[in-house]
């Protein structure tokens, strides 16, 4: 008996964390990465370092994508992830609109319920419970996607795919599938297939799954951030890649270990 092999399309993202670099440094990676042909370049939404000296350079995220969707002609751009704390939603849903209109239609709409309690202490907004932020950002997804329907001029790709940031089963996972196309979470293989199979419970079971039925929705896509290599140092940008494969479906994305740093070629793995 002879084994068919079955081969499907990979799609590779870089994170660019914008911390501890110049803007030009910055922008140059950018471009390096359109020209690789990576297919998604990410900044984030952090008001301070993560690593390194905590009193780091670092600039803001939505502004900084203002500058990545003319920096590039290709690949989509996308926050990994917004604080849904941080931004009035409909603000924020006007915001990702023109980011939208500016980039062509390559904007991805990345969110969660935010988590770095120094970002809203010293910015002055209320860190409050870990349920009061889900509850939000609940509350904010379903001012965004309403918002999109009545705005002016209407986004380019209506509706702009979010990605939700997050791998909590009760509330995060339920609200990818009710409100996402894509999700993001962490995790070894073995946390990662049982999230996934969470995700998909979510999809197909109970009153989300008859709506999924009903309306023909697909699977939301897959993003994990399995590994890392990075640089902290004066001057350098912090990397971190993704890599997403298509399930047989071609409605799942799974993704593979893998890491990128300046002056180092994408790990083809």
């Amino acid at each position: 008996m002879t084994q068919s092999t079955t081969r499907h399309p990979i799609r590779i993202g870089v994170q660019l964390r914008q911390q501890h670099s110049t803007y030009q440094t910055y922008a140059d990676a950018v471009r390096r990465a359109e020209d690789l042909g990576v297919d998604t370049i990410w900044d984030w939404d952090h008001f301070f370092p993560l690593t390194g000296n905590a009193q780091g350079s670092n600039f803001e995220g939505w502004t900084l994508l203002t500058a990545m969707a003319t920096l590039t002609l290709r690949a989509e751009i996308g926050c990994l992830v917004t604080c849904n704390s941080y931004r009035n939603p409909t603000l924020l849903a006007d915001m990702a609109k023109t980011v939208d209109h500016i980039s062509n239609g390559r904007l991805i709409l990345g969110i969660g319920a935010g988590w770095f309690e120094r970002d809203y202490q010293a910015y002055g907004y209320e860190f409050g419970t870990a349920g009061s932020r889900l509850a939000s950002l609940e509350q904010g997804l379903a001012r965004i996607k309403a918002h999109w329907e009545v705005c002016v001029p209407v986004p380019i790709r209506n509706p702009i795919p979010i990605l939700l940031g997050g791998g909590g089963e009760k509330v995060t996972l339920r609200l990818v599938a009710q409100y996402a196309t894509l999700s993001n979470t962490f995790g070894d293989p073995a946390t990662v297939a049982h999230k996934m199979q969470v995700l998909d419970n979510w999809c197909c079971n109970g009153y989300l799954g008859q709506l999924f039925k009903k309306d023909g929705f697909g699977l939301p896509d897959r993003s994990f951030p399995l590994a890392r290599n990075s640089r902290d140092g004066q001057g350098e940008p912090d990397h971190h890649a993704v890599r997403e494969r298509k399930t047989p479906s071609g409605k799942t994305n799974r993704c593979l270990p893998t890491a990128w740093a300046p002056g180092s070629q994408v790990d083809g793995g």
